[in-house]
């Protein structure tokens, strides 16, 4: 099963260093049944980017919490064995935790089949988008506003050998 795994630029630096992601438990995203039906496509390439995007989304919760962290969202794709990663029964149907998956074990980073990360021209849109999380949750338009631009930028494919390049 592909998993999307979000995190931050430090976290992936943390996770090159230590060569595993974690901690554990892990939350990742993935084609879970859920999503399948909320996104009503059988089409796995379409549903396997929705899976990105909520990771993505994830990222910026991420960068959310952690101010020092260089604004740029990164997931990274691995590829687990299924059954190691779980969707949460109780929450299948909360729209927040669509595709939503948690996963137990530490997953080496050299099993990772490619790392997303924001292009540097998304920095701006991606520190403001961060900053207005809390307001738009809050039910705040203009704040949703400009966290739903972060979504305008697409995250760059990368090889996993291109991490230390990433992380300088």
């Amino acid at each position: 099963m592909r998993v999307y795994v979000p995190l931050t630029l430090s976290g992936l630096a943390e996770a090159y260093k230590e060569g595993h992601l974690g901690p554990m438990p892990l939350t990742a995203y993935a084609v879970t049944p859920a999503l399948r039906e909320w996104y009503l496509s059988d089409d796995i390439e379409e549903l396997e980017y929705a899976a990105l995007s909520r990771a993505a989304q994830a990222s910026l919760r991420l960068l959310a919490v952690d101010p020092r962290a260089p604004r740029r969202r990164v997931v990274v794709a691995v590829d687990v064995p299924d059954g190691q990663a779980v969707a949460d029964p109780d929450r299948g149907l909360d729209q927040s935790a669509l595709g939503e998956v948690r996963i137990k074990a530490a997953i080496p980073l050299a099993k990772a089949a490619a790392v997303h990360l924001d292009a540097d021209d998304a920095e701006r849109d991606i520190a403001a988008a961060a900053d207005a999380l809390g307001a738009a949750d809050l039910g705040d338009d203009d704040a949703q506003f400009t966290v739903d631009g972060a979504e305008d930028h697409e995250l760059l494919w990368y090889a996993t050998q291109e991490i230390p390049n990433l992380i300088d």
